[in-house]
């Protein structure tokens, strides 16, 4: 797993992304609500404070939990939410660990199609439907890990210059289009559930108007209910003084 890869925009970041598969599936898992090249980037950072070359599943899973969160946390910090995704990547080494030994290039090494990959990285610790989507385009796009119907598992990402993910970064204006793609559905996002709200019919009025009505009727029915009451009162009454 060798190739030119720009995700992080740095070049020795990148150049661990290049020719580590655990650094590239641990950048894609801290993709997420922090900027994407500083979710590749967290990679290098954290093997640097591993005093390492290279991430190890099994160095990883077997870190004391504080003291992973403490290497994450440290500032810089590798996320923005360094503690909750230090569980992550923990969660992610072992899982490796217990079911392929520790390698992460295993997860795609041997699958014979596109749905097969797909599926094997949505039962990564972290990986939804999206995320595995994602990384099934990165890898056919820039890894050469190309299973037959990898473009159709990956979905609309596996598209050839679609400019939705990191999976067609290549430069920083490649960042630049798929930054602008993604707030550009964001913003298409919004305006259609503003427009959904403006469209939902008012009911306040109506309910209130009901909600007036049925109290009156109520009034109404509890004034007969005591008039009959006294009137029976008053007819007993007379009855006993005769």
């Amino acid at each position: 797993m060798t190739t030119t890869i720009r995700l992080a925009q740095e070049p020795e970041a990148d150049a661990l992304l290049a020719r580590s598969p655990l650094a590239a599936l641990v950048g894609m898992l801290l993709d997420q609500q922090i900027p994407m090249e500083w979710a590749f980037a967290g990679p290098y950072t954290l093997a640097r404070r591993m005093n390492a070359d290279d991430l190890d599943a099994h160095d990883i899973a077997a870190y004391e939990p504080e003291a992973f969160a403490a290497l994450m946390s440290e500032k810089p910090a590798v996320h923005r939410y360094p503690g909750s995704m230090a569980k992550r990547v923990q969660q992610l080494c072992q899982y490796l660990v217990d079911h392929y030994d520790g390698d992460a290039a295993a997860v795609w090494k041997d699958v014979k199609s596109g749905a097969e990959l797909f599926t094997r990285l949505s039962e990564l610790p972290g990986y939804g439907k999206q995320k595995a989507q994602i990384f099934t385009a990165l890898l056919g796009k820039q890894y050469g890990v190309a299973p037959k119907g990898w473009r159709e598992a990956a979905g609309a990402y596996g598209e050839q210059g679609s400019f939705r993910s990191v999976a067609d970064i290549t430069g920083p204006e490649s960042l630049e289009k798929v930054r602008a793609t993604k707030q550009e559905a964001k913003k298409a996002a919004k305006e259609a559930a503003g427009a959904k709200g403006a469209a939902a019919p008012k009911k306040t009025g109506t309910k209130t108007a009901a909600t007036k009505k049925t109290a009156t009727e109520k009034a109404s029915a509890k004034k007969t209910a005591t008039a009959k009451t006294a009137a029976k009162t008053a007819t007993k009454t007379a009855a006993k003084k005769k």
